[in-house]
C-alpha cells in the first residue's frame, strides 16, 4: 500500500515522502479500514520530529485519526460488516492507504458529513470532550474558559460546551484576525481575549460578573499559569491538556 513515510525515520518536513509499506492484516477482534481522508494534528508533527514516540504497540507510520470504510474483518467482529463507512481513533498507521486497529475504536460516519469532516472528529472532538466534560466536569450553565481556541481541539471544546449550555465561553488566540473567525463560527465562543495583548483574566471575571471560569482548558502551562488561577471560579477545574511554554512557575 501506499503510505507517508519519514526518511531516516525522523527530521524535518521535508523528510516526508509518499512511499510503499505492507498492507497490515485484522487480528482477531480488529478491522481493516480503507481510508478515504486524515487528520493532522499536533502529536504528528512532535512524531516527526523525534519528540513523541509512538504508543507501545503502535504503527510507526504517522496519523491517528481518520475516516474510510471497512475492507475486511478480523475474527470475532459481529458489529460491523464490509463497506461500512467509519470514522476512528488509532495510535498510529493513518497516514496510509489502509489502516488496522480494534474495531472497538471505530464509529459510524454520519451520512451528512464529508470524508474530511469527519476525519477531523475523533482526535480533535474526543480529546475536547474528556477535557471539558468527563474531567473537568462542565455543567450547564457554567463558565468555561478555552486556550488554543483556534486550534483543532479548542474549536471543539469551544463548540461542546456551547453544545452543553454554558453560560458564557471565553476563548483566547494569539491575533486579532483569528478571535475574529472563532466569533464567527457556529456555536463559537461568546467572548474572546488576545493573550498577547490583554489580560485574560480580566475579560474572565468581566463576562463572569467577577465569579471566574468554572472550566478551564488550557494547552501552554508556564506562561499562562498566573493569569488561569486568577481566572478560576471557586471550586473551578482546570485541564491540562499540554505544557507548550514550559513547566516550571513561579
Amino acid at each position: 500500500m501506499r503510505a507517508i513515510l519519514i526518511k531516516d525515520g525522523q527530521g524535518p518536513v521535508e523528510n516526508l515522502y509518499l512511499g510503499e509499506a505492507p498492507t497490515p492484516t485484522p487480528g482477531p477482534g480488529q478491522v481493516l479500514v480503507k481510508i478515504m481522508a486524515f487528520g493532522l494534528n499536533r502529536m504528528d508533527i512532535s512524531q516527526r520530529e523525534g519528540k513523541y514516540p509512538p504508543p507501545a504497540g503502535s504503527s510507526s507510520i504517522l496519523g491517528v485519526e481518520f475516516s474510510g470504510h471497512i475492507s475486511a474483518l478480523g475474527a470475532n467482529v459481529s458489529d460491523w460488516k464490509i463497506n461500512d463507512e467509519v470514522l476512528g481513533l488509532a495510535g498510529g498507521g493513518a497516514y496510509a492507504e489502509y489502516i488496522v486497529l480494534p474495531s472497538s475504536h471505530i464509529l459510524r460516519k454520519p451520512s451528512h458529513l464529508s470524508w474530511t469532516e469527519a476525519a477531523s472528529i475523533p482526535e480533535n472532538f474526543l480529546t475536547a470532550f474528556q477535557a471539558l466534560i468527563l474531567i473537568a466536569e462542565h455543567k450547564k450553565g457554567g463558565n468555561v474558559l478555552v486556550h488554543a481556541g483556534a486550534s483543532g481541539v479548542g474549536v471543539s471544546a469551544i463548540q461542546l460546551a456551547r453544545f452543553y449550555g454554558a453560560r458564557t465561553v471565553t476563548a483566547t488566540a494569539s491575533t486579532k484576525e483569528k478571535l475574529d473567525w472563532l466569533l464567527n463560527l457556529p456555536l463559537g465562543p461568546t467572548h474572546v481575549a488576545n493573550y498577547k495583548t490583554e489580560d485574560f483574566s480580566q475579560t474572565v471575571k468581566r463576562v463572569t460578573d467577577n465569579k471566574g471560569a468554572d472550566v478551564v482548558i488550557d494547552f501552554v502551562g508556564k506562561s499562562h499559569w498566573k493569569q488561569n488561577i486568577d481566572s478560576l471560579a471557586v471550586d473551578g477545574h482546570m485541564t491540562m491538556l499540554a505544557l507548550l511554554s514550559g513547566t516550571f512557575c513561579l
